[in-house]
């Protein structure tokens, strides 16, 4: 066990915004939740105690991830990592279905969704992979290796099914990408994307034309230029990309479950159902846009209170910050997240192992994609995916887990801190 007399060097900062962060999540599930037949605050039935109590358990978590020896991290990371793919396989067999996924292992009225966890654990196995390798990532067999590690845990989520929360694992490809994964990777990553949507929204055909057009242009413009552009190299990604553009169809109808494409084709305007699938999405967007500059005030929201938002208190506990706090709330909170993950970025430019950078990007990366996706989403700017908001949505599972995440790069900061 370490000594705790090394706590001083721990970095202040990162452990205050999440405090902070913590401590908006707790009072915003408070005002979601409370009504005003609420007799008792100690009553274990109401979410915001339990929330309160899955705060307690965070502090000891933290308290016992901080006692750990910082090698330990990285010595047992393949250990963490394959006993985090039991816990996910495991859901198949001991798993409880809720809402359509089987996510959860359930203790009684407690309930304990193995996702969470294991984006720390791949973190910390991505890290002592690359780590290990002693290069960065421009061969193959380590890029493949790599992708695996990620690709392994996103898969059986996606098996429950629980698409949404396979999606965060993309974020590892920025920590892969600042040691030295081509860039080439990303911008795939994000033209297939642009295809995807694009496709949806105007057609396979327009598409298709719009793909060739571009790729005509291109060439052109750099024949002109005397550049002897390869023309092979032109037609090879243009049939790709068109080809790729040809399968979005199938797979949105078949790979996707209809509440997923529903979601889809709300945001992108092919459908209106305020009643329906969008109707979380469109009060949301109420409750926001009625908050104003300064909102209506703690527990005064009268969409909030209303409880014109289903499930306010979990994904969509942005809305309630909107509606009580308005557009100064809102960016404060904004503000924390973004400071949080500048924080992050600063610190593990700073680590002196490789594997201290790599997790400490995975942390950086995971929570700006749950922020960037969870306040599009509830803002109506991307379609409904199920992902929390870190520290702030209801939830033990999210909290511990995010919690776990954040502070063992906190622990392996210190240590270089302490080293260096």
């Amino acid at each position: 066990m370490a000594n705790f007399s090394r706590k001083l060097q721990l970095d202040w900062w990162t452990i205050v915004l999440y405090g902070l962060l913590v401590s908006v999540g707790w009072i915003n599930i408070y005002s979601a939740s409370y009504t005003e037949s609420t007799q008792a605050f100690f009553d274990f039935s109401q979410i915001y105690f339990k929330q309160l109590f899955f705060i307690a358990l965070s502090i000891v978590l933290i308290i016992f991830i901080l006692a750990l020896d910082s090698k330990f991290y990285e010595r047992f990371s393949s250990v963490i990592y394959l006993v985090s793919l039991a816990s996910l396989l495991g859901l198949f067999v001991f798993g409880k279905n809720i809402n359509g996924a089987t996510s959860w292992y359930a203790f009684g009225s407690f309930g304990l969704q193995p996702s969470e966890f294991a984006k720390a654990a791949t973190a910390l196995a991505l890290g002592k992979y690359v780590s290990d390798i002693q290069t960065n990532m421009n061969e193959w067999k380590h890029q493949i290796r790599s992708f695996l590690i990620i690709v392994l845990p996103a898969l059986l989520i996606i098996a429950q099914p629980d698409p949404g929360s396979a999606l965060v694992y993309a974020a590892f490809l920025f920590p892969m990408y600042r040691e030295g994964l081509h860039y080439i990777f990303l911008l795939l990553g994000f033209m297939a994307a642009a295809l995807f949507v694009g496709t949806l929204s105007i057609g396979t055909k327009w598409m298709a034309l719009m793909i060739a057009a571009m790729a005509l242009a291109h060439f052109l413009f750099r024949l002109k230029r005397n550049k002897r552009p390869k023309w092979l190299r032109y037609a090879f990604v243009t049939i790709l990309c068109i080809g790729f553009s040809f399968s979005v169809n199938y797979v949105f109808n078949t790979v996707f479950e209809q509440r997923h494409r529903d979601r889809f084709n709300i945001v992108l305007g092919k459908e209106v159902d305020e009643k329906g699938i969008g109707y979380n999405t469109n009060q949301s967007e109420i409750a926001i846009g009625s908050g104003g500059w300064t909102g209506k005030g703690w527990l005064q929201g009268t969409q909030t209170k209303g409880n014109f938002v289903p499930e306010q208190h979990t994904d969509y506990i942005f809305s309630t910050i909107g509606e009580e706090w308005g557009f100064l709330g809102s960016l404060a909170v904004v503000v924390l997240f973004v400071s949080l993950i500048i924080r992050l970025l600063v610190l593990s430019e700073r680590q002196k192992s490789i594997f201290g950078r790599v997790y400490g990007y995975s942390v950086a990366s995971i929570l700006f994609f749950h922020f960037f996706v969870n306040v599009g989403m509830v803002t109506g700017l991307l379609p409904t995916i199920g992902i929390p908001l870190p520290f702030i949505s209801y939830g033990g599972s999210g909290l511990w887990g995010f919690t776990i995440l954040l502070f063992i790069f906190v622990k392996l900061d210190a240590t270089n801190y302490i080293h260096s």
